[in-house]
């Protein structure tokens, strides 16, 4: 899963827009990009990659989808 620049931004401030551009859902472009702006390890890069990626993609899942919650809210008054 893709996140947002935004999101990538806030996340590793280091990192230019250039660097996110170039980047662009490219894993071992982004490892390469924090391991020479961050100093780690590859692994320590792949690590930070999984984990922030990881917790994006469950926030997503428990937040609630609104259009989902409109529609719920119109269909109500017609289920059993």
């Amino acid at each position: 899963m893709e996140t947002s620049p935004s999101e990538a931004k806030a996340w590793w401030g280091k990192l230019t827009d250039d660097d996110l551009d170039r980047a662009a859902g490219k894993f071992e472009v982004l490892t390469g990009l924090l391991q020479e702006k961050y100093g780690y390890t590859r692994e320590a890069a792949a690590d930070e990659i999984d984990k922030r990626v990881t917790a994006y993609e469950a926030s997503l899942k428990s937040k609630p989808n609104p259009l989902l919650l409109i529609i719920r809210a119109a269909l109500q008054p017609l289920l059993p």
